[in-house]
């Protein structure tokens, strides 16, 4: 079978770079994934009850799963792992496969980001042109791009927080951007009382007490709030760099040119973008990469970079990512540094 001449060619990449396997389970706590990894796999998870009536599922994900292993076997030291195994993802498309199977590898508790990332992908790529795929293509973006952005932002911390926190709901991160150039969360009478409020408290007795706070301290609270409701068209001015940004589609080794041109033309500081090394590093790969800021939104555990690589049909063979915080949501008591990427042998 091809299937199976292609997986013993792929894993035998694996192993030669390092690569350990490991078998994570395929039965899972549904409501575990869905509490700490998001809820966006609620509607990818195909769940059932147990004899005791807890919610379980097959596996949506076998980075997850790979995380939770990890876990529940203490592991403390940088781990290479590779497996190889089914993910059961539900799906609208009635043409999407139910059963999906993977091959993959991370490396979890990465100790060199830049080198890390590079290593993942090289060994996927590596993998690919073992099996004799040709003519792909690899798109690559960075979350964390638009997390530095929005951060060098001027803009109520609110907002910020809302922003980064949709980032992965295009079309609801859409309303939010009209709602923050229009201002339609703000009360204009709540604004007006608030800077009366503030006004009438400036002639106040700086150290005296109200409800066990300084006055002071209360009077500063109101300046960040009442300075909160930005005007119009800053707001509108805000939501534009925003789009903009997003709109960045280029080739990776022309990333450094097209950020420093949106920089200049929207007048943010140089420092937005502090360490692109880990992008400049990934076009060594390939140079004709395409960079695509608006890519990699549909899974939120992702935090730096993400990539796909696609056949000559533009089909997704392969897709990965760093995802720092994903062990801690799932009961790591600090984040440890994580970078993976699978292969779709149904896509092969």
């Amino acid at each position: 079978m091809k299937s199976k001449s292609y997986s013993e060619n792929i894993i035998k990449v694996f192993k030669k770079d390092g690569f350990v396997l490991s078998e994570p389970d395929v039965l899972l706590d549904s409501n575990y994934i869905i509490q700490r990894s998001g809820e966006n796999f609620r509607k990818l998870m195909l769940t059932f009850e147990d004899d005791t009536g807890k919610s379980m599922c097959l596996r949506p994900d076998l980075t997850v799963a790979s995380c939770i292993k990890y876990l529940k076997d203490n592991s403390k030291a940088n781990s290479k792992i590779f497996y190889s195994g089914q993910a059961y993802r539900r799906s609208n498309n009635l043409k999407d496969k139910v059963v999906n199977d993977q091959l993959g590898i991370e490396i979890l508790g990465s100790k060199n980001k830049s080198t890390d990332d590079l290593k993942v992908l090289k060994t996927i790529a590596n993998s690919i042109k073992k099996i004799r795929i040709k003519n792909t293509s690899i798109k690559v973006s960075d979350v964390s791009l638009f997390q530095e952005l929005i951060e060098s932002l001027i803009i109520p911390k609110r907002w910020k927080m809302r922003l980064k926190r949709h980032f992965w709901r295009p079309q609801y991160f859409e309303d939010l951007l009209k709602r923050l150039e229009t201002n339609s969360d703000v009360d204009p009478v709540a604004v007006e009382l608030d800077k009366k409020r503030f006004t009438e408290m400036k002639n106040l007795d700086q150290s005296k007490e109200i409800a066990s706070r300084k006055v002071s301290e209360i009077l500063s609270r109101f300046d960040r709030k009442i300075k909160d409701p930005r005007s119009f068209v800053e707001n509108k001015k805000i939501a534009k760099i925003i789009r903009e940004f997003l709109k960045i589609n280029c080739p990776i080794n022309q990333l450094d040119k097209t950020l420093k041109k949106f920089v200049k033309k929207n007048k943010l500081s140089n420092r937005v973008f502090k360490d692109l090394s880990t992008i400049k590093n990934l076009s060594k790969i390939n140079s004709k990469t395409i960079f695509s800021i608006n890519f990699g939104r549909d899974i939120e555990y992702y935090t730096g970079i993400v990539f796909e690589i696609y056949n000559s049909s533009k089909k997704e063979i392969a897709r990965g990512g760093r995802y720092d915080g994903l062990l801690k949501s799932l009961g790591s008591k600090k984040n440890i540094s994580a970078v993976g990427a699978a292969i779709n042998l149904n896509n092969l």
